[in-house]
């Protein structure tokens, strides 16, 4: 039985069924001497004549009416447990998502999915982490991560994939009572202030950097912090300025003493993407993880 054909199965139980070698053909789309050959083959892996032809068509004999049930319900398990696809149902699941997202992620994109997990999947949880490259590249494939958000240039594996999402820029960040008044600031009134900045783990804040160096301007650094977070209080109560990719500023406009200042020089877009593992390219949940923060973001 080692060597038994399995794809024998589905044959039996079609002649059993249509009672006809040629009926049993046209339902299983072969031909009539295929089916022919493969009930021969049975017959001899069995040892037993399994259907006899009489007046009534193909009557089976009580070895092949033991046959039947026992194929039924294999070839069921098969078609349920192996062939059919799983059905993904945001609305009645509890699984936690987890994202790694960079130094701007959590706010451009937690406050939207967060909003439309509790309208589409009040069930599930978000869980964000922030990793570094390696680990992020192992975790993505072990499904630890279901989904990286942001800009990663050092994901460069190629079993994952990776989908645009939007282009950023940078901004520059002012207290709202600032004397400079002016929707975007000089290059003389920017080399005269003082400046915060920001030495995140993320990478787009490192644009920025390379471009000054780049242009050879250099800034009168007054702080350099390691968190964004932090960033609105202190410019809030100072004269110093800052320079941060958009949306962050936007954030922080949004809460704070904090005016939006066109930077004095032109700063190259990032792509914001979002990146996945081709092990789970089609999994139902990840399916509908990327394709809803698709539709939200987008072209923004």
């Amino acid at each position: 039985m080692a060597n038994f054909d399995m794809n024998l199965l589905p044959i039996a139980l079609a002649i059993f069924e249509e009672r006809s070698v040629s009926a049993a053909a046209r339902k299983l789309n072969m031909s009539q001497p295929a089916v022919s050959i493969a009930l021969n083959k049975l017959r001899t892996a069995l040892s037993d004549p399994l259907f006899v032809r009489t007046s009534h068509g193909m009557e089976p004999t009580p070895r092949a009416v033991t046959l039947i049930s026992p194929t039924r319900d294999i070839l069921q398990r098969i078609h349920t447990d192996v062939l059919a696809s799983e059905v993904f149902n945001p609305a009645t699941t509890s699984r936690k998502f987890t994202i790694a997202l960079s130094d701007i992620g959590e706010m451009t994109f937690l406050p939207k999915v967060l909003d439309r997990f509790q309208r589409d999947a009040p069930g599930a949880s978000v869980a964000s982490v922030s990793m570094t490259p390696l680990e992020l590249n192992v975790a993505l494939e072990n499904g630890e991560v279901d989904l990286a958000v942001g800009y990663f240039p050092d994901l460069k594996n190629r079993n994952l994939f990776q989908q645009r999402l939007f282009s950023h820029d940078f901004i520059c960040l002012l207290r709202a009572d600032h004397p400079i008044r002016s929707r975007k600031i000089s290059m003389e009134q920017f080399l005269k202030l003082g400046h915060a900045v920001i030495k995140a783990e993320g990478r787009s804040q490192e644009l920025f950097e390379q471009l000054l160096i780049k242009k050879k301007i250099q800034r009168r650094i007054v702080l350099s912090t390691p968190h964004f977070m932090s960033i609105p209080f202190l410019i809030a109560s100072s004269d110093l300025v800052v320079t941060v990719p958009r949306a962050v500023g936007a954030s922080f406009a949004q809460f704070s003493n904090i005016r939006l200042v066109e930077p004095p020089l032109e700063i190259p877009t990032f792509d914001l993407r979002q990146h996945w593992h081709r092990k789970y390219h089609k999994d139902g949940a990840n399916v509908w993880l990327r394709t809803i923060l698709a539709e939200m973001f987008s072209g923004d």
